[in-house]
């Protein structure tokens, strides 16, 4: 896992954080480094839920905020019920200009 600079539980947090905001909103502009991080941790999670036992339930609740739970549960995995893997696309951008680095979009496959 990448470091991002920071501790711990400031990183699991920020990835989660990502997380819940991929969900909602299905897309994200993000760096490349944090959206090939994010790529892993969603793809997880979405596996888990597509089961739609109350274990894997119980797995993305403590993930993911409340609202992206939800959506995740009644939307965004029965979407995803005939696919195995490869949920997200990222999409490279070019360059950020004030640093330099690399963006991209991640998104939910539709």
């Amino acid at each position: 896992m990448r470091k991002f600079g920071r501790e711990t539980d400031q990183r699991r947090a920020f990835i989660r954080s990502l997380a819940s905001n991929l969900v909602l909103n299905e897309k994200i502009k993000t760096t490349e480094a944090r959206a090939k991080e994010l790529r892993s941790f969603v793809e997880r999670i979405i596996t888990q839920t597509k089961s739609g036992n109350l274990a894997g339930l119980r797995l993305a609740k403590k993930e993911l905020s409340a609202p992206a739970l939800k959506k995740l549960s009644k939307e965004i995995a029965p979407r995803f019920k005939e696919k195995r893997s490869g949920y997200t696309r990222i999409t490279k951008l070019g360059r950020r200009m004030s640093d330099s680095a690399s963006m991209a979009f991640i998104e939910l496959i539709k």
